[in-house]
């Protein structure tokens, strides 16, 4: 029955190594990662029961702002970004704007810089900041011309103001225009106001989700999702990736309590239950072989072997600086290991699914919307017309949810197919994916070495820098790899590097390799910037030290864009002197169009572990939209970033992952988390991302002191290592 249930599926899409769907490029409906395309507004829709209803913004009776956020919020208060745009070229006062996430549709909700609708890169603020603001300006023209019309006067004597409309001694709110208001004729063009006229833009709008999170409320995230006669669903998977199912025993499994059926499928086999609990215990009840023929069965020693041997042949080269190398009268040589890493966020992946036959929804914190829609038809075999995806709150991302296989849609919706097929009725299933499940078996920032040579000429400018890489692609193989692959080099593994960073280096080249493994990998926040960061920012301070220079003055002595010189001077100035006791370490870096500095004060504990006490951050990311929004997105990429590289690290013995869960995989504590001040730049440059450019300068500043403290240059991570932390 399964091959059948493949078959219908998707008759022309192989299987990838994962078992899931490869999503070709056409049935996106055309995938254009990286295109411009312009944004729709699209008509009003009726005045169906008084609102004005419209794609990015509804307006309804009771006063109510309704923003219509097409980017998933997972924590980085991308809704608040984009009710803040929405309200202040719309006039409405911060209290009456909630938000709702937008129907899965590329057509109308399209990330106009990835081409798909979807979350990532940075970009929701990026690709949104026009858009959102001409819908808003669009939503305003429309109650001006309704209130005109009710009251018979010049629109010209109408203003909006705080929430309320009104024309001299006349008043009222949204609510009471909005009906009128979607009868009017949508404007061809709109003027938006300019920076002194923004009332809301560049203050800290309150956040959308504040209250409901902090209320707990119910159904907010994926694993809220309660249905009536809901059943929950909980898969054995292989314990080496791309292992298959030889063999089940699962007599005693189906005999324990609250167990439903459990279903069979190539590399897995899937327990229905009435409870997660009931799901969970009846699975690990499963007796199992796997055939291991097939699957990754290196481990992370003998990985580390090959990859070490690459260092030594030459590789595709990805960059040659125009500027010739010079002869160096000092030479520094170093390799640099950067490990496997989890995504670990703190709601693990989820996705609820009912499908009766002819039509399909799906629930779960969707990060890319237009693939989990595309994807999910594909494996029932419907048309994408009968198949809706609810986005959801997500309980944190990190890159996680968004893959580029939609694994856990599609897994999910082969349960509900093979469901439906042995018992005829349609019904709610939650698929569960437990931390164990996605420590060990999900998908991680790939395991990468580097080798960088660098000289100095004799007057202790840099001569030449050599650098080499090794580390699996994360899109080669995926429908991405078109837009993405360069000349043989995946693009995000060398971001950061040569003509992407601000530094003018002489003599800088770079090659690649690509190594096959079947390890599944996938960005992880600020993807390639996590280790190219650490090695030119370490590298620096190392060539700063030979040289005899200060090693701000020996940055900005190399430092060709100006923005990079403005945040590492506003960090270094708003750190002060180092405090008694501490050394300090900095790192400066561009990514996702922004630029960030931090300034790391760091005490060596007497047992010789590192505690990070302060970090002070310069931050240029455009115009500042929510300043406490982006001095948040800091502080948590900091922390993320901190994390990972004290103690962060997957490792495999014969191909198995050795962690599982935060008591091994272990993140930052509470009490490592350094005192952070941020500052930003008021910058008049277009937005740009700030989700990610946080974390890649705390690992290679925090390194910094720790060398200059102790004299140990920590070129393999994490610091746990080498025992600092």
């Amino acid at each position: 029955m399964l091959d059948r249930l493949l078959a219908n599926a998707a008759p022309s899409a192989p299987l990838s190594r994962r078992g899931f769907l490869k999503l070709s490029a056409g049935a996106t409906g055309g995938l254009m990662l990286g295109a411009a395309l312009q944004p729709k507004l699209a008509h009003a829709q009726g005045g169906a029961d008084g609102v004005l209803a419209m794609p990015f913004v509804h307006i309804r009776p009771d006063n109510t702002v309704v923003v219509i956020v097409k980017h998933l919020d997972m924590g980085q208060g991308s809704a608040t970004g984009l009710a803040t745009l929405m309200a202040d070229e719309l006039d409405a006062d911060a209290a009456q704007v909630t938000t709702e996430f937008a129907p899965a549709n590329a057509e109308l909700y399209v990330n106009t810089l990835l081409g798909v609708q979807g979350t990532g890169g940075s970009t929701a603020m990026a690709n949104s900041w026009q858009q959102y603001r001409e819908a808003g300006a669009t939503a305003r023209a429309m109650l001006v011309a309704a209130a005109a019309k009710t009251w018979g006067v010049d629109p010209a004597n109408v203003s909006i103001s705080g929430g309320r409309i009104s024309a001299g001694d006349r008043s009222a709110s949204f609510g009471e225009m909005a009906e009128v208001a979607a009868t009017q004729a949508v404007p061809e063009s709109v003027t938006l106001k300019t920076p002194d006229q923004w009332v809301h833009i560049g203050k800290s709008f309150p956040r959308v989700d504040m209250a409901r999170k902090t209320e707990g409320a119910v159904g907010m995230f994926g694993m809220d999702v309660q249905l009536e006669n809901m059943a929950y669903a909980v898969s054995l998977r292989s314990p080496r990736f791309g292992g298959t199912l030889a063999s089940l025993d699962d007599a005693k499994a189906r005999e324990m309590p609250g167990v439903i059926d459990i279903i069979r499928l190539p590399d897995r086999a899937t327990v229905i239950a009435t409870s997660t609990w009931q799901a969970i215990q009846a699975r690990d009840a499963l007796s199992a072989e796997w055939d291991f023929s097939k699957a990754e069965n290196r481990g992370t020693d003998a990985l580390r072997r090959e990859y070490t041997a690459l260092l030594d042949q030459k590789g595709i080269e990805h960059y040659s600086a125009e500027t010739p190398a010079a002869e160096a009268a000092q030479v520094i040589e170093a390799d640099y290991f950067f490990p496997y890493l989890a995504h670990a966020p703190m709601e693990p992946i989820d996705v609820t699914v009912l499908f009766d036959g002819k039509t399909a929804n799906f629930w779960t914190g969707s990060q890319l919307q237009t693939l989990d829609h595309m994807i999910g038809a594909q494996v029932l075999g419907l048309d994408p017309a009968s198949v809706k995806v609810n986005t959801v709150w997500g309980g944190g991302s990190f890159g996680r949810r968004a893959i580029y296989d939609s694994h856990y849609v599609a897994e999910a919706a082969m349960v509900a197919q093979a469901w439906l097929a042995a018992h005829g009725q349609a019904r709610p299933i939650k698929l569960v994916w437990t931390r164990e499940d996605d420590v060990r078996g999900g998908y991680y920032r790939p395991m990468h070495m580097h080798r960088v040579r660098a000289g100095l000429d004799a007057e202790g400018k840099i001569a030449f820098w050599q650098q080499r890489l090794v580390g699996q692609s994360i899109v080669m193989g995926t429908a991405f790899e078109q837009y993405m692959v360069h000349g043989g080099v995946d693009a995000s593994s060398v971001e950061g590097l040569g003509e992407s960073s601000p530094y003018a280096i002489p003599g800088w080249t770079v090659d690649v390799h690509h190594p096959s493994v079947g390890v599944p990998v996938l960005w992880w926040r600020s993807v390639g910037h996590t280790h190219t960061a650490y090695v030119v920012e370490t590298m620096m301070d190392e060539l700063a030290q030979a040289a005899g220079a200060d090693p701000v003055e020996f940055r900005l002595r190399h430092l060709a864009d100006p923005r990079a010189r403005g945040v590492l001077e506003l960090a270094v100035e708003k750190a002060g002197e180092v405090p008694d006791g501490l050394t300090r370490g900095i790192a400066v870096h561009k990514s996702f169009g922004s630029y960030v500095a931090e300034v790391a004060d760091v005490r060596m504990r007497e047992d010789g572990t590192v505690k990070v006490e302060r970090v002070t951050c310069g931050v240029d990311c455009g115009v500042p939209i929510n300043p406490s929004n982006i001095e948040a997105q800091v502080q948590g990429g900091l922390g993320y970033g901190l994390s990972a590289v004290l103690r962060e690290e997957i490792s495999m013995t014969d191909g198995e992952v050795d962690q599982s869960n935060f008591y091994d995989y272990t993140p930052l504590r509470i009490s490592d988390m350094p005192q952070v001040e941020v500052h930003i730049v008021r910058s008049t440059e277009a937005p740009t991302g700030i989700g990610e450019p946080g974390t890649p300068p705390i690992g290679p500043a925090v390194a910094n002191a720790v060398r200059r403290a102790t004299g140990i240059a920590v070129r393999e991570l994490p610091f746990s290592r080498h025992g600092l932390a």
